[in-house]
């Protein structure tokens, strides 16, 4: 092992002090840090991540400062064009940790902020870094019963436990199945995208089964498929505010994006039943031989929050006997508030379900999940490998997309010994009644609209301001169908200026979206969308974001700012 060093050695006592590389210096740097510059170093920072996360995160990472506009963006992009892997090391670690806090940190986004409202991420429990920190220490890859051990057993039991909180069965069907190597209650993935991608590849191939000399889709492929089931379409039905996940999973399972067909939605931004029924209907009676793959069922949509009909759902699925998905990927968490477990109702009669652990479980990046009401279901999925995942074993990748995985299990059964159920709930119940709280705020400024309520904790409104307001020579005016949609596009073009003004500013975070509502049909309506999960986030905090939403506004009309 020569020329493989990691570290500093001094290549002539005429010249300055440059980096080598050799054997000796790298076995160094592989087991401890290479000097007590380094160590003294990670000391500095790692006691401030550890024991002091979220002071840490305010130091030293801005929310979306200007720094992070169009241009900047541009500036940052130069500074990173290099694409030229030294053959010999270029910084000691003590310099590398120094960069990444004072370098690159300040241009990260500090999503654990309690203005950081925007998206589906927010901030950690500051126990999670200890934890996450123990799980790449062991480095365990939990597909493989030889590298992973009593995780994979552990990741059962989890698995075993959300299982339960979801479905609901009794003591005897988790006493047969927690520990069967036969039997699978569902599988830990990286993210809700691949965790739907699971549940539709489990659905295709549950239809399209082995019959007469057909030997199965994965064997023969969906041509073949077609053709031993007589059938030319399959089609999955959802929501228009089901997540994009599902469209591709329609591509990777090659049935065809198109046929993730989107059903209108009400005007609580639900699946529409009668447009849902209306649309079964259409299938069943068309010429062209289709057949339904999914039913998707959202809690939680991406945009708006709301949670579809679930009880109504299973039961149009259980008549036609149509597989049940549930993308809970947000919102499956609630199901731990006994308070407000009731708007997942219908939940556990879904065939399968999508939760990210990353979301509303306050887990790092990267944990999805996905759960199956069968057993015996993933079996529809099973490969082998002669040197892993034999036939016969108990490795959980036999059954699983992911080909390496790490221990995200080890981190959520952790995480459920020290919040508990109620703990949980304590975080799920701050985020609906304080998006609730600032519904009512919002409704009670005249500048803004309030577009979609929170059905769980997210939300969307618009800049709405009184009539005849006049705007650089452009006045507010509704009236007819022409003035209405000139107002709508003025105020969408207010709206876009005040998110990215605001996002630019640093403070503050607000996502936006583009919505089709019920108030305004045949409109695109451009929204601040809020995502209120983080429980630093008080209505004092909210008060702030509006009151700088309404300081740009005024900053627009005045002239101030160009829009």
């Amino acid at each position: 092992m020569t020329n493989c060093n990691l570290s500093m050695r001094s290549v002539s006592r005429h010249k300055p002090t440059q980096l080598v590389a050799d054997q000796d210096a790298l076995m160094r740097i592989f087991i401890r840090p290479e000097s007590d510059a380094a160590r003294l170093t990670l000391l500095k920072y790692m006691e401030q991540i550890l024991f002091g996360l979220h002071e840490f995160l305010t130091r030293h990472v801005g929310v979306t400062q200007a720094k992070i506009s169009l241009d900047s963006l541009k500036e940052l992009s130069e500074r990173f064009t290099s694409s030229t892997i030294g053959k010999h090391p270029e910084k000691m670690l003590a310099d590398v940790i120094t960069d990444l806090i004072e370098d690159i940190a300040p241009h990260a986004v500090n999503v654990a902020s309690p203005y950081f409202v925007g998206h589906m991420t927010s901030a950690l429990p500051f126990f999670m870094i200890h934890l996450k920190t123990i799980v790449a220490a062991l480095n365990q890859n939990v597909i493989k019963l030889e590298t992973s051990k009593v995780v994979s057993v552990i990741e059962k039991q989890v698995l075993a436990k959300i299982h339960r909180l979801i479905f609901q069965e009794n003591e005897a069907f988790y006493q047969e199945h927690v520990q069967n190597p036969q039997t699978s209650l569902g599988c830990f993935i990286e993210d809700g995208t691949l965790a739907n991608i699971t549940a539709l590849w489990v659905a295709r191939n549950s239809l399209l089964t082995v019959r007469d000399r057909f030997e199965g889709i994965e064997k023969e492929g969906l041509s073949a498929a077609y053709k031993a089931h007589g059938i030319e379409r399959l089609v999955v039905l959802v929501s228009r505010l089901g997540h994009y996940s599902l469209k591709k999973a329609g591509g990777v399972l090659g049935i065809g994006n198109q046929n993730v067909i989107a059903v209108e939605v009400d005007a609580k931004n639900r699946i529409d039943m009668n447009c849902l029924r209306q649309k079964i209907a259409e299938l069943h009676d068309s010429s062209e031989k289709t057949r339904i793959m999914a039913i998707v069922g959202i809690a939680g949509t991406t945009e708006t929050g709301s949670v579809d009909p679930l009880d109504q759902l299973a039961a149009i699925c259980a008549e036609y006997r149509i597989h049940f998905h549930v993308d809970a990927a947000w919102g499956g968490p609630t199901l731990m508030s006994e308070k407000y477990r009731h708007l997942l109702a219908g939940i556990e009669q879904a065939d399968s379900v999508t939760i990210d652990g990353h979301k509303q479980f306050y887990m790092p990046m990267t944990c999805g999940m996905v759960y199956f009401k069968d057993p015996r279901i993933l079996d529809a999925i099973e490969y082998h490998a002669g040197y892993v995942n034999r036939p016969g074993s108990v490795d959980l990748g036999r059954k699983s997309l992911s080909g390496s995985r790490e221990a995200s299990s080890l981190i959520l059964d952790s995480t459920l010994k020290i919040m508990g159920t109620q703990g949980y709930a304590l975080l799920i119940e701050h985020g609906i009644e304080i998006a609730r709280q600032f519904a009512a705020e919002i409704q009670g400024r005249p500048l803004f609209e309030m577009i979609t309520q929170p059905e769980l904790n997210i939300l969307t409104y618009r800049l709405f301001p009184p009539a005849n307001i006049s705007l650089g020579g452009f006045r507010l005016e509704q009236g007819t169908p022409e003035e209405s949609f000139n107002t709508s596009h003025q105020l969408n073009a207010i709206t876009r200026k005040i998110q990215q003004l605001q996002r630019e500013a640093g403070k503050s975070f607000v996502s936006r979206t583009t919505l089709r509502v019920h108030q305004y049909p045949g409109q695109d309506t451009v929204v601040f969308r809020c995502v209120i999960m983080n429980p630093m986030t008080t209505i004092g905090v909210l008060r702030e974001i509006l009151d700088e939403q309404e300081e740009i506004y005024s900053q627009i009309i005045t002239g101030q700012v160009d829009l």
